[in-house]
């Protein structure tokens, strides 16, 4: 429920850019949202993928107390641990290079594309990206975006944006050239509804970086974390990025987001280059390696590939059913297909019966729970929607 009045209130003082579903949150514990009157709310969403550690893990609030008492912000002209540890932590676990830090997704992948448009120089300013990637909403992450709705009433845009199919190699191929600087790409599409590239395609894409001398960018943001299994998605394909772009579930739920590059790479930048005022603190610090904690654990991966498995499963029985048309996912990042436009409504329904799910396009509704979430607890979404979708 809201709180009489909420809406209201929002109206009147907050831009109408938002969308929201009939519901207000007051506490967050684990996998469960609670509203005024306290009634729980299974989160199958995590605030799109940013909360894997679940609502309020005890060692990211500790964290957070402990480092908000200590020292907040300094902004990045002196040194602070805490900064220092969580990039040791990013280099140690990836790719082996050094860390920028910014504030959110968007950023991360401006700062990739000015990355790669620096070392590239002014004979290498073309991207090809992917259609149906998402990036950010800012100018630059929105160029590489390849949504047309998305971008129609924001151009024109930063130019030298190339966008290819998913999982098109001859596209690819004839797409990259001695004027590209990078190849962005998602090992999961999330945005669009959960849409897996295929391996081949991603090492196709290692391949024709490394043959023309531009770098490969992955977009980590939503699938990083542990979200599909490893902590970092393009582990699982046998590939390295050249850069990954990361944030939501860094932090924590804290935000925060970086880039990092692999050795060679990562002396791009110049001082004065790129920065950020607020980036880097020692509390988002200290929020992420908290969480850093409970998501770098083999038990958790082994959980999440797991249970996706038979989350997946379970979608995929109510497409044998005739219910749905396909099911797709990779770890805990899972999405089902309708036959007919009901996703809102379907979403609507998992919400009365105290489920939060949503839907990326009129006919595909997507599931990014809490990477803590128990068999159980996800038993219980698979029933409620089959009722919601049967009746």
């Amino acid at each position: 429920m809201i709180r009489p009045g909420t809406s209201e209130r929002e109206r009147a003082a907050l831009m109408g850019n938002y969308g929201r579903y009939p519901v207000e949150f007051v506490r967050g514990e684990g996998a469960w949202l609670y509203d005024p009157d306290g009634r729980g709310y299974l989160d199958c969403m995590s605030g799109i993928s940013m909360i894997n550690t679940g609502h309020c893990h005890p060692a990211v609030v500790a964290a957070i107390r402990e480092q908000a008492g200590i020292l907040i912000n300094t902004s990045n002209l002196y040194f602070t641990d805490p900064m220092i540890a969580l990039a040791e932590w990013i280099r140690d676990t990836s790719m082996g290079g050094r860390v920028f830090f910014c504030n959110s997704g968007a950023e991360a992948s401006e700062a990739a594309l000015k990355l790669a448009r620096r070392r590239g120089g002014p004979d290498r300013t073309e991207v090809v990206a992917l259609v149906d990637g998402f990036h950010g909403r800012t100018m630059g992450a929105l160029s590489m975006t390849g949504q047309t709705d998305k971008q129609e009433a924001f151009r024109p845009l930063v130019p030298g944006m190339v966008h290819v199919a998913r999982n098109d190699h001859a596209a690819l191929q004839d797409a990259v050239s001695e004027r590209t600087c990078a190849i962005v790409i998602e090992i999961v599409q999330g945005e669009c509804g959960v849409y897996p590239l295929e391996d081949s395609f991603v090492r196709l894409a290692r391949d024709l970086a490394d043959a023309s001398g531009a770098l490969l960018v992955v977009d980590e943001i939503q699938t990083g974390m542990s979200r599909t299994g490893p902590l970092y998605a393009y582990q699982d394909v046998g590939i390295e990025p050249d850069v990954m772009c990361l944030a939501k579930s860094l932090g924590g739920g804290f935000p925060i987001g970086a880039i990092t590059a692999r050795p060679g790479v990562d002396d791009t930048f110049r001082p004065g280059d790129h920065g950020s005022t607020f980036a880097g603190s020692p509390l988002a610090c200290a929020s992420a390696l908290a969480a850093a904690r409970v998501l770098d654990d083999p038990a958790l991966h082994a959980h999440v590939r797991a249970e996706g498995t038979r989350f997946l499963s379970g979608l995929q029985a109510l497409v044998d059913d005739g219910v749905a048309v396909e099911a797709r996912g990779r770890g805990l990042m899972c999405a089902i297909d309708l036959p007919t436009d009901t996703a809102a409504a379907v979403v609507g329904a998992m919400l009365e019966q105290g489920f939060l799910v949503n839907n990326t396009s009129p006919r595909t509704i997507r599931f990014l729970p809490p990477l803590v979430i128990t068999g159980d607890e996800l038993a219980t979404v698979l029933a409620a929607l089959r009722s919601a979708l049967v009746g």
